[in-house]
């Protein structure tokens, strides 16, 4: 059997099939010089000095779509390939950013609250909200997810504009600056990459073009976001919604911002339910079995396409 490197957990499921293929170790005991596949996640990823000790190592299989956890530009030199779960996730990660625009736009947190306590008895109906309907919405990233969004707008007569590294044969409105796309935006959806090119680049600059009337979603990284600025803008009113799936330092959440009633926040499930996450953990086996079988996988990385 081959041995193969568990970080993180993972279902009975993925366990049951792996188990016949492979001789599983975890981080507390394993030897560096037999492990020739490694099973992680998104979040987890590898650390360089643990991946540089696998001297046999072949595959990184990941269970995520979001792999800046990965050294994947080190991997690739070493002709190590690494794996991810695109497309399984898509449609659900799409639905939870509608999930937080409509949320916020609705205020569902405020009336739920306001019923939950007693006061719509005690003082009569809840305060207006805003409707949803013809936003002008950007999105900051228009790749499959992205496209996925803008495809799951259209019941609500959305004005799509997006912001991508490069302009793309769809029929959106294309923006090579983000600033002024928010400027023109009332709803900002974050959905690109996480990593060095994209380190706060919705900086206070963004948040405050996006304005007092502005909604900024965020499900693609904390890291994305410049939380402080963010923060500081909502606290002022200089911007005025925020629906979070995502954190600087999960899953630490500052008080701040939990105190916040202009905020929608959740624990990173964009993709948290049990049939997507089936899908994912399948494809995150399957390319390790296929991989053990011919040395082929189905996903991998776009760094590591031409291993």
């Amino acid at each position: 059997m081959a041995d193969l490197l568990q970080i993180g957990d993972v279902t009975d499921a993925m366990k049951a099939r792996l188990s016949a293929a492979f001789s599983i170790h975890r981080l507390e005991d394993f030897d560096p010089d037999k492990i020739t596949h490694v099973i992680t996640n998104g979040h987890d990823g590898i650390d360089l000095e643990l991946m540089a000790s696998l001297s046999n190592l072949q595959l990184i299989s990941s269970n995520g779509v979001g792999y800046d956890a990965i050294d994947t530009a080190e991997a690739a030199r070493r002709g190590i390939n690494v794996t991810y779960t695109p497309n399984v996730l898509n449609a659900e990660v799409a639905t939870t950013a509608i999930l937080l625009m409509l949320a916020c736009y609705r205020e569902v947190l405020r009336d739920d609250a306001y019923v939950r306590s007693g006061k719509w008895e005690q003082h009569g109906n809840a305060a207006l909200t805003r409707s949803a309907d013809n936003q002008t919405v950007g999105i900051l990233g228009l790749g499959r997810i992205g496209q996925e969004i803008a495809h799951k707008l259209a019941p609500w007569n959305a004005k799509v504009l997006y912001h991508a590294r490069t302009k793309k044969d769809v029929p959106y409105a294309y923006y090579d600056n983000l600033t002024a796309m928010a400027l023109d935006c009332d709803v900002l959806i974050c959905i690109t990459p996480g990593g060095p090119l994209t380190q706060k680049i919705v900086n206070k600059e963004v948040i405050e073009a996006l304005g007092p009337n502005g909604t900024l979603i965020n499900l693609s990284r904390g890291s994305v976001v410049d939380e402080a600025a963010m923060i500081e803008a909502l606290q002022s009113g200089a911007l005025g919604w925020a629906g979070l799936d995502v954190f600087e330092a999960e899953p630490n959440v500052p008080q701040t911002l939990r105190d916040l009633p202009n905020t929608v926040l959740l624990p990173h499930v964009g993709s948290a339910t049990v049939e997507t996450r089936t899908a994912m953990g399948a494809l995150t086996v399957d390319n390790l079995l296929q991989h053990l079988k011919d040395g082929t996988v189905i996903s991998a990385v776009p760094e590591c396409a031409h291993l």
